[in-house]
């Protein structure tokens, strides 16, 4: 397989504007002429050379002279056929120590290492989020990719955020390898470790129940109890009392919401929100429309 700098960067068509030669063919400049080097946009879609400052386009392309569209390539084999392997390793705070991790990951193999010291709680990994962005890079020019961690809690420890991960991984084709722990392996979306990847499918489902089930048995318990459900209660009758004058007098529930005071709780002496304004006249237009019912029935 040819892995000249080149072809690697030909294998892409320019995504410069000014530019935008098909694949297959060498840069141009403005002039139309064939560049000495190829744009640094262009050979920065290959990972493999993403950290080279510049691309100097061989001889045999005709640096300098008029520009002229070659044949597209014509085969589809991959540009690379080789499997790379995508390092990723997580501590929660600095105060851990993640060298063990970095030494692991280094005797597997990894060609590329992405680190970070950030919490599971936190929604968004930067260093997570460019290890994925690596892995599909490589995985488009062809070559079979893996992602390896130490354990799978460093991928994440709600079955939700490993299902998360490992649906990137699936509709990317990328492996996942895990070097101790139970799942210990490889684990191909596509072949067999497509079980593992149904496994988080049902791992994230069953939690997703059970904070349900548990967030509906707490509500009944509370209830039972003789307690609210919701946010504190802030309205009190005379808030709704004089609500209800100030709605007589034409005034919006914003203007409402600033004259209104709370009088207990924590939000004691703040001004309630025009939604619990509203809500509080909803609610007892309600009831006197209920009662009004109740009594043109009887």
């Amino acid at each position: 397989m040819n892995r000249d700098p080149h072809v690697l960067v030909e294998a892409n068509g320019c995504p410069l504007s000014t530019c935008q030669v098909p694949a297959g063919s060498p840069c141009r400049t403005s002039a139309n002429k064939v560049a000495v080097a190829y744009h640094t946009a262009r050979f920065q879609l290959v990972p493999s050379l993403r950290s080279e400052l510049r691309i100097v386009t061989p001889a045999l392309r005709h640096p300098a002279s008029a520009w002229a569209a070659l044949p597209a390539p014509t085969t589809t084999a991959p540009v690379l056929d080789a499997e790379i392997r995508i390092g990723y390793a997580r501590v929660s705070t600095k105060q851990q120590e993640i060298q063990s991790q970095i030494d692991a990951l280094n005797a597997a193999g990894i060609h590329r290492l992405f680190q970070e010291h950030v919490s599971t709680r936190v929604r968004e990994r930067p260093e997570m989020r460019a290890a994925l962005a690596s892995a599909r890079e490589y995985r488009a020019l062809g070559a079979k990719v893996a992602l390896v961690v130490h354990e799978m809690k460093r991928l994440g420890r709600g079955a939700l955020e490993l299902l998360k991960v490992a649906d990137e991984l699936r509709d990317a084709g990328i492996e996942l390898e895990f070097l101790t722990g139970p799942l210990q392996g490889k684990h191909d979306p596509a072949g067999y470790g497509a079980a593992l990847f149904a496994f988080f499918a049902a791992m994230a489902e069953a939690e997703r129940d059970y904070i349900r089930d548990k967030t509906l048995e707490g509500q009944e318990t509370a209830r039972t109890k003789g307690k609210a459900i919701g946010g504190v209660k802030v309205s009190d009758e005379d808030m709704l009392a004089t609500a209800l004058s100030l709605r007589e007098e034409g005034l919006s529930l914003r203007e409402s919401a600033a004259r209104l005071v709370i009088r207990t709780g924590k939000k004691k002496g703040q001004h309630p929100s025009p939604a619990t304004v509203m809500r509080m006249l909803r609610d007892h237009d309600d009831k006197v429309a209920a009662a009004t019912l109740a009594t043109e029935t009887s």
